[in-house]
């Protein structure tokens, strides 16, 4: 425990301008989080705008996750190599130019390569913020609750951006949900070079061209698979390119094996502490994004609430991820990491169970305080096991760590997504008992989605049966992602370290 206490009593504190840097760090993720999901609401008049066929809209979608997911090892990496604050500008500025492209794009090509601009640029930003944060907040206790921010701006972002994309199309065009990028990156711009500090790992350090090249044929074909999955079931691609992807990562593993200054360091996946906080890391996300996917749509097709209300109706899961911070220091120095975690991911559980429990209530109430339990377990998990993430390594090896943690985050989330919306979708099937005198048209659409049943089903009958199965399915979805949460706190719980009395994160 050497290290633990070299860190406790010699690590210098964060001043004024340490935490003023901290809020830029922040708004990067804010922004990076809602343009995840800002878009889908923009769908409809982007596509009677510039008249995508259903490929492109499909490309339009997802290309920007894919790209992201695909560089975040190797812009981790780079970020060690040239400077985190250097790439962080690099990307902002090429996140607002991408951004404006995308905003005014004049047919699908263009956005679609816009959409390709905005991923390269996340891929720079998200690991430079949380390495910038590891370098910048060297006493335990304050970088804690430094990532405690971060992760609320990560969740929270995640949460609103279905709600700001709701007010912007109630009153702009659709490519404004891509133009309030623009001044949050000026902002950057202009604050960064003063308020942020340079940090970087060891410049002798090379990055290995064709392992840049694998880690993204690994990664890439796995998402494409799950999103794939999730969005149009389950046919010949999802096995094909999953196994695809998964050789390349064998590959991959193999020749970082080999390398003496390997792209991913394989090493550290034999440290308890950092194997167990990236998968409780995934794992909580995984929860949360899931549990978004079918619960907006429970909000606006079953209690026919609008964008706006649905919003303002998650909100109180966000609002207790924000809570988190007032405490977690505390908890993590009377529990340990390892416990805390364990137990943020419980109460996600709790918050799962709670809404199978409540949302076939009339009341808003049950529903509420089952968002908070989530908000506070997510927020808790996610924080610790980030912070364990960033803390088990060097600081000149931060950005290569932190792009293992958000590479985690973006599984994660299209697993969640695919697998729990895979569950909620064969719920629902097997829970819509219609009558044998309904109309085989009525029928179909009922069969095809609850969305599709409100938007074109004229007899009320239908509509009300295709909305109880869709509750049913939600009860079911719920309860399994309480189950695989539950799981994953008692593996917390036993495997990452507890040091009595210890801050940190690490053995």
């Amino acid at each position: 425990m050497v290290r633990v206490a070299e860190e406790q009593t010699l690590a210098p504190r964060a001043g004024r301008r340490e935490w003023s840097a901290l809020t830029v760090l922040v708004l990067v993720v804010v922004l990076i989080a809602v343009d995840n999901t800002v878009l889908y609401l923009a769908v409809p008049s982007m596509a009677a705008d510039i008249a995508p066929s259903s490929t492109q809209l499909l490309w339009i979608g997802d290309i920007y996750s894919f790209v992201l997911a695909g560089l975040l090892i190797t812009m981790g990496n780079l970020a060690d190599r040239i400077g985190r604050k250097r790439l962080l500008l690099i990307g902002a500025g090429g996140f607002g130019v991408a951004s404006v492209i995308a905003a005014f794009a004049p047919n699908p090509e263009i956005l679609i390569a816009a959409r390709v601009l905005l991923g390269v640029a996340g891929a720079t930003l998200m690991p430079s913020t949380l390495a910038i944060i590891r370098a910048t907040f060297l006493d335990a206790t304050q970088r804690t609750t430094a990532i405690a921010i971060w992760a609320m701006g990560a969740t929270a972002g995640a949460a609103v951006g279905p709600l700001v994309g709701g007010v912007l199309l109630e009153n702009f065009w659709w490519g404004s949900v891509f133009l309030i990028n623009v001044p949050v990156m000026v902002i950057v711009l202009v604050a960064g070079p003063i308020l942020l500090s340079e940090s970087r790992g060891s410049s002798a350090l090379t990055i290995d061209v064709l392992s840049a090249l694998l880690s993204i044929l690994a990664i890439v074909p796995v998402v494409y698979a799950v999103k794939h999955w999730a969005g149009s079931g389950l046919d010949w691609s999802v096995p094909v390119t999953a196994a695809f992807g998964l050789i390349m990562g064998y590959v991959f593993v193999r020749r970082q094996m080999r390398l003496p200054n390997p792209l991913l360091d394989l090493s550290l996946f034999r440290m308890p502490a950092f194997s167990g906080a990236v998968a409780a890391n995934g794992l909580a996300i995984f929860a949360f994004l899931g549990l978004l996917y079918f619960f907006s749509q429970y909000l606006q097709l079953v209690r026919e609430y609008g964008p706006l209300k649905a919003g303002l109706a998650e909100l109180p899961s966000t609002i207790a991820s924000m809570v988190v911070i007032l405490f977690i220091g505390a908890l993590v120095a009377r529990m340990g990491a390892g416990r805390s975690i364990g137990l943020g991911l419980s109460l996600g559980a709790v918050g799962l169970a709670g809404i199978c429990m409540t949302v076939s209530m009339s009341s808003y109430w049950g529903l509420g305080i089952s968002l908070v339990l989530i908000g506070l377990g997510i927020g808790i998990a996610m924080t610790l096991s980030t912070d364990a993430v960033v803390s088990a390594v060097p600081i000149e090896r931060a950005g290569a760590a932190s792009s293992i943690a958000e590479t985690a985050y973006e599984l994660g989330g299209a697993l969640g997504i695919a697998v729990l919306g895979s569950v909620h979708l064969a719920m629902y099937h097997s829970h819509l008992n219609l009558s044998a005198g309904t109309d085989p048209s009525d029928a179909a659409i009922a069969e095809s989605s609850l969305a599709s049943t409100v938007a074109d089903v004229a007899d009320r009958v239908v509509v009300e049966h295709a909305q109880a199965a869709f509750v049913s399915a939600v009860q079911t979805t719920s309860v399994v992602a309480a189950v695989i949460l539950a799981v994953s706190a008692v593996v917390a719980w036993r495997v990452i370290p507890s040091p009595a009395g210890c801050h940190s994160r690490y053995p």
